[in-house]
């Protein structure tokens, strides 16, 4: 589906809420109602245009109950600016992305890796943003160029603009790799979820766990702190604490916050 299509059906904040919700779990239309507050006969229309855009896929189990599930791992960009408007999807790109022959990004990542033979493996990928200036003394770093309030003559405006023009080609560069980077990054990060949620055993509840439990691993101690971070109620985030408590995963330190179980 073209990219401002998805734009347009992303823009009713009721199926931003669906995908929300079905990004923790599968769930049966009675439930995603109940969840927004909204009828089944609207949940229904929402489920089906996303279905039409291909976000949305279904299944019936034993009890002849339809799940609804996200489909597809898709990343959907918005450039706005004073010179630039522009909407673009995409798939994440592959986990063995040869970065080698970018010129302005390197990633420096360490992360295990099963193969198909399913035994770990380790890559290793570059994370910084280098300085494009580095590697040509000849380029005029940003903020030294100043505006003269005088005529410069031409040859120095000429010189002035050839370059502002380098300077914007290389920043062009950045912006795609940047994209790029940010697609690897998107696929690993589903795949490592994927992979927490085996770790958890996989049931009907483990995005929501996995959420939980990363939240915590970044800092979040409170059940305040949990439900800010993964945008769930309360009583949800407590519940999920609670549960993660009791499968040894996470503890209570003295202070009363939650903590990862050493």
């Amino acid at each position: 589906m073209d990219s401002a299509e998805l734009l347009d059906i992303l823009g009713n904040e009721n199926r931003r809420r669906i995908l929300r919700l079905l990004a923790r779990k599968p769930c049966y239309v009675t439930e995603i109602s109940e969840y927004l507050g909204v009828s089944p006969k609207a949940v229904i229309d929402h489920l089906r245009k996303l279905e039409d855009a291909g976000l949305v896929e279904s299944r019936t189990d034993d009890q002849r109950r339809k799940y609804f599930s996200i489909s597809r791992n898709l990343r959907l960009e918005v450039n706005v600016s004073p010179y630039e408007f522009g909407v673009k999807s995409a798939y994440p790109a592959s986990v063995n992305l040869d970065a080698s022959r970018w010129r302005y990004v390197s990633l420096n990542v360490q992360f295990d890796t099963k193969g198909e033979d399913g035994e770990e493996g380790a890559e290793e990928e570059d994370a910084d943003a280098t300085d494009a200036d580095a590697t040509d003394a000849g380029e005029t770093e940003a903020g030294e160029i100043e505006a003269s309030t005088e005529s410069d003559g031409d040859g120095e405006t000429a010189a002035r603009a050839a370059e502002l023009a380098s300077e914007l080609d290389e920043l062009q560069q950045l912006q795609r790799e940047l994209s790029l980077a940010q697609r690897w990054v998107h696929g690993r990060l589903a795949d490592v979820q994927d992979r927490l949620g085996d770790a958890l055993d996989g049931d009907g509840e483990s995005r929501l766990l996995a959420e939980v439990l990363a939240a915590v691993a970044g800092g979040a101690a409170t059940v305040g702190d949990v439900s800010s971070a993964v945008e769930v109620p309360e009583r949800v985030a407590e519940g999920a604490l609670n549960e993660l408590a009791e499968r040894g995963v996470l503890e209570r330190g003295e202070d009363g916050e939650w903590e990862l179980a050493e």
